[in-house]
């Protein structure tokens, strides 16, 4: 009698806020498929960092795909909130990680949200929120997007050992469209129900990065 398979390990999603949180639980209703942990690191780089190897330091997360997602500042004029940014690498001072399965994101979320246009490139990571010129600065560096979590947590997560890696993030501001507020104006409720709206193109993008590590 042969042995089962043993099942794939969950898709760890992290992100920074209670918000985000809500969004991807609310999403959660309505999806299907393997086990989602949803983890909520706290506001910044040194937050994601602390949290996100706690977490896989637990035997229970050995070898999980790790997503990051939230928020983020858009950097390419034309951008409008609940527009999607696919990473194809994430950045800081510290360096680089390459993402895995972007074309499969770019077109599970295409799927998932049609009309929203879904931008990939360079996703930097900063400690602060990024305002005013400091957007120029950053995308002449070559980044489309900035947020405070998806670097650290892309980093730690290749450091805790061999794993697919990857980060979504839904622009809430932009350089024609910048906010003072979360969730107080439009395009905050805009990138809201996005994120709402995208956890089965994360669920297929876990399924299918997995595949050849079965």
């Amino acid at each position: 009698m042969s042995t089962p398979p043993a099942p794939a390990p969950p898709l760890l999603i992290a992100c920074a806020l209670g918000i985000e949180r809500l969004a991807l639980r609310l999403g959660e209703r309505d999806g299907t498929g393997g086990p989602v942990t949803v983890l909520r690191t706290g506001m910044g780089p040194e937050a994601a960092e602390r949290s996100v190897a706690r977490a896989l330091a637990g035997p229970a997360l050995a070898g999980v795909a790790v997503l990051a997602t939230g928020f983020c500042a858009g950097l390419a004029p034309g951008m409008h909130p609940g527009d999607l940014v696919v990473a194809e690498e994430t950045r800081d001072p510290r360096g680089s990680v390459p993402c895995e399965g972007t074309d499969l994101l770019v077109e599970e979320l295409a799927r998932a949200v049609p009309g929203h246009a879904v931008h990939t490139g360079p996703l930097t990571g900063t400690d602060h929120v990024v305002r005013g010129p400091e957007r120029a600065r950053l995308r002449d560096a070559g980044a489309i997007a900035a947020d405070m979590e998806s670097a650290a947590t892309l980093l730690t997560a290749a450091r805790a050992g061999t794993r697919p890696v990857a980060a979504v993030r839904v622009v809430v501001d932009a350089p024609e469209h910048e906010l003072v507020r979360i969730g107080t104006v439009r395009g905050g409720i805009s990138a809201f129900r996005v994120l709402r709206s995208i956890l089965p193109a994360f669920r297929e993008w876990h399924r299918n990065v997995l595949l050849p590590r079965r």
